[in-house]
């Protein structure tokens, strides 16, 4: 089994990498698979609802959003992690996250996820929401910590120093990893994830 970890950072080596490091770390101590999966301010693309995706399987676009469609389905969850801009993720990440999960939505469905996010001091509430609505929109587990997942600091040092955040991530590495057993023993038991009904789509003005 492997988690694929997703730092949403224009820094590959700050305060949201050493959290998700956290997790990581603690996802190998439990024997889970880890891949971190760098943003690292590469140039990302905005969705232009071309919908070319639907025929493609992927994005026009071909950077990072591609490759993390691709990750996604060898993965078996997922962290994604971001700092905190303006009290919302970084925009570099919610285009990514736009498109990989409505040209992939697929790779991502039914397994289990969870959002991190990082700051000097505040916003990290309504940062950690945007994120998880990723997962509640695509039949995705949401993995749970002993506190929400966010830790704070300005400088990697300051983050570790968070005692109770660096907690909080090594406690969310064991439930992920208790999940995901859980749902291989499910499987292995011939409980298959449910087929979701796609019959109606109701607009507000019609």
């Amino acid at each position: 089994m492997k988690v694929l970890l997703l730092n949403g950072s224009g820094r590959t080596d700050g305060c949201t990498y050493t959290a998700l490091r956290e997790v990581a770390d603690g996802l190998e101590r439990e024997g889970i698979g880890s891949e971190l999966l760098q943003m690292g301010g590469k140039p990302v693309r905005d969705c232009v609802a071309c919908r070319r995706c639907t025929e493609l399987g992927k994005c026009v676009f071909d950077d990072l959003a591609n490759e993390l469609i691709e990750k996604a389905a060898g993965a078996d969850g997922f962290v994604f992690g971001s700092p905190v801009y303006y009290a919302h993720p970084t925009g570099q990440l919610q285009a990514v996250l736009d498109r990989a999960f409505y040209a992939g939505g697929r790779h991502f469905a039914h397994k289990p996820a969870a959002a991190v996010a990082s700051a000097r001091r505040g916003g990290t509430a309504a940062s950690f929401d945007v994120l998880n609505k990723y997962f509640t929109i695509s039949q995705m587990p949401v993995v749970s910590s002993t506190y929400w997942n966010m830790v704070y600091g300005s400088t990697p040092d300051e983050v570790k120093q968070d005692l109770e955040g660096m907690q909080t991530m090594r406690n969310l590495a064991r439930n992920m990893a208790w999940l995901l057993r859980c749902i291989e023993a499910g499987k292995a038991s011939g409980v298959l994830p449910p087929a979701a009904e796609k019959n109606f789509r109701t607009n507000f003005i019609r």
